[in-house]
């Protein structure tokens, strides 16, 4: 069985998910991670494991949940200037927190749940920021890069680095969005 999104706002439903998406924050900022399990997480947030099971399936799939429900960002790309500078900044806070131990753990947990949905979710969250990019970048006329060309040639090689240990610094960053978006 696998995670489906509460349709309903509100409930009980959205108070257990909360509960335990909080026990889990909580255990994994103060214990090891190989002592996280799920009838720990269930006594925390004041659930039964059953619960749980019956909701993510396992331990991964929770884990995948929580990871993409702290990777959805908050708000849209600051403005910064020109549709290239917002692209930059943007993208450079973006490898950066990805880069980190905690996005890099993030990141990992997503991809290793056997249900692709929450993946889909994190990729949906960044084609988003982007999408906000290009509609600005539209709206002032500016030249820029489509979507595709962004996921593929920009934010794909920082992933592949992040995952495999190669924190992408900002001069890499920079390259990446020169070969797209080459300066006038």
């Amino acid at each position: 069985m696998s995670y489906r999104e509460n349709p309903r706002p509100g409930g009980r439903s959205a108070r257990v998910q909360a509960a335990v998406h909080q026990s889990v924050r909580d255990m994994l900022a103060t214990m090891d991670r190989a002592d996280v399990t799920i009838p720990l997480i269930a006594q925390r947030a004041n659930v039964t494991p059953s619960t749980i099971y019956r909701r993510w399936g396992d331990l991964q799939e929770l884990l995948a949940d929580v990871a993409a429900s702290r990777l959805q960002p908050e708000s849209e790309p600051a403005r910064i200037g020109s549709a290239r500078r917002d692209l930059e900044v943007w993208v450079e806070q973006y490898a950066d927190e990805m880069a980190s131990g905690v996005g890099r753990q993030m990141l990992r947990d997503v991809l290793s749940a056997a249900d692709g949905a929450n993946a889909e979710r994190c990729s949906g969250y960044t084609q988003h920021q982007l999408a906000a990019l290009i509609a600005r970048a539209q709206k002032s006329g500016e030249p820029f890069p489509t979507q595709a060309e962004l996921m593929d040639h920009v934010i794909s090689p920082i992933i592949y680095r992040i995952l495999f240990d190669q924190a992408p610094g900002a001069d890499y960053v920079r390259e990446l969005i020169a070969k797209v978006m080459p300066q006038s």
